[in-house]
């Protein structure tokens, strides 16, 4: 196959408001070219519905009938993000006849991981039909559920891309790729492995807790925590928390790690203290790695955080360098992954794989949908 243009969208947990578009030139293995990328922020109406269907998961769990702000949001968010391709398409010059797919991931409202005695289970809202038909392309969803079903984790997704990336840019694995959005995932890969797995938290306790404090929707360019002193005994106790060292592969939901391990603190302590362990997370993380990297390329909203950059150097013991000063792109990162994976369901080539997901073998996912 040659390499063709595809779309990809991402919306993540943070709930941020913003819908990620990238192009990418692609035949599912390599990345020939790095086209347009956009952030394009939904309608007002938008934020509360999601918002509304997330308070509604966390109450649901999986148990009985799906709520019914799940179909409203669904459908509402569908719609937005299609129009939102097609606006993105004609400023481009793209047609969406020459679009080979466009990888659609939705809006998670839940993540259950698989247990010992259980399946895991994933929601993601998002109509790949009714995208097709609006835009007029192939769309690809549901790219998690396979892979559950089948006993993995569901998550994260990106390894087989990140893999792509180190390889653009000729990186060995002295170098692992760290991506910073709600939560925080890492891949490794060396001749024979290719590993994955979400490392803690990232942005969202760090988010929640200055909403919570009437502090704005972020701690921007991480005034409050550089202003904070870190609990260091909390932190500690924070540190021993069983998953951080549990064997991989192991995903997180978005609110497996909260906020409330700030309780108490003040606003500035807090931020610091969550900032801190988001990064000890990681530090925790890379000695899990088979051969621990020298080198993190970041990529995701928390690299624009200078807090956790410095963090991370400091409590996780290893140099970072932001995406975008190795050529790479690092607020498109999850929206270029689903284009790559969506080209990559398009051929029957796998996207999840024992060491990233705890798939059985290397496994396809998504469901393809053409155009009616």
């Amino acid at each position: 196959m040659n390499p063709q243009w595809a779309i990809g969208l991402m919306t993540g947990t943070v709930l941020d408001g913003n819908i990620d578009i990238a192009a990418i030139r692609t035949d599912g293995e390599t990345i020939a070219e790095l086209g347009p990328y956009e952030l394009a922020p939904y309608g007002e109406d938008i934020p509360p519905l999601l918002q509304a269907a997330v308070a509604d998961a966390r109450r649901w769990q999986f148990e009985g009938a799906e709520p019914e702000s799940f179909k409203v949001a669904e459908t509402a968010l569908t719609e937005a993000q299609a129009q939102a391709v097609n606006r993105f398409l004609a400023k481009h010059g793209l047609a969406a006849s020459k679009i080979a797919a466009v990888g659609f991931h939705g809006q998670t409202v839940l993540h259950r991981p698989p247990e010992p005695d259980r399946i895991g289970r994933t929601r993601q809202l998002g109509d790949g039909t009714m995208m097709a038909r609006i835009v007029g392309a192939p769309v690809v969803h549901d790219f998690r559920s396979a892979d559950m079903a089948a006993g993995g984790q569901g998550a994260p997704l990106s390894a087989i891309y990140h893999r792509a990336m180190l390889d653009r840019i000729g990186a060995g694995p002295e170098t692992a790729i760290l991506n910073l959005g709600g939560v925080a995932n890492i891949s490794w890969r060396d001749e024979d492995s290719l590993v994955a797995f979400d490392t803690g938290p990232a942005n969202a306790p760090i988010n929640d807790w200055t909403k919570a404090h009437d502090a704005g929707a972020m701690d921007r360019n991480g005034r409050l925590a550089l202003s904070g002193r870190v609990d260091e005994a909390r932190l500690s106790r924070l540190l021993e928390h069983p998953y951080l060292t549990r064997v991989y592969p192991k995903s997180l939901d978005r609110f497996s790690f909260q906020m409330a391990m700030a309780d108490g603190l003040s606003l500035e302590d807090g931020a610091a203290t969550l900032t801190a362990f988001t990064a000890g997370a990681v530090g925790k993380a890379l000695d899990l790695l088979p051969s621990r990297p020298d080198k993190l390329i970041v990529c995701g909203g928390g690299r624009h955080n200078p807090a956790i950059m410095q963090a991370l150097e400091v409590r996780a013991g290893v140099a970072v360098e932001d995406a975008d000063s190795v050529g790479l792109r690092g607020d498109a990162v999850e929206a270029e992954c689903f284009a790559y994976l969506a080209v990559r369901a398009l051929r029957g080539l796998p996207i999840s794989f024992p060491l990233t997901t705890g798939a059985p073998e290397p496994m396809t996912g998504g469901i393809v949908n053409r155009p009616a």
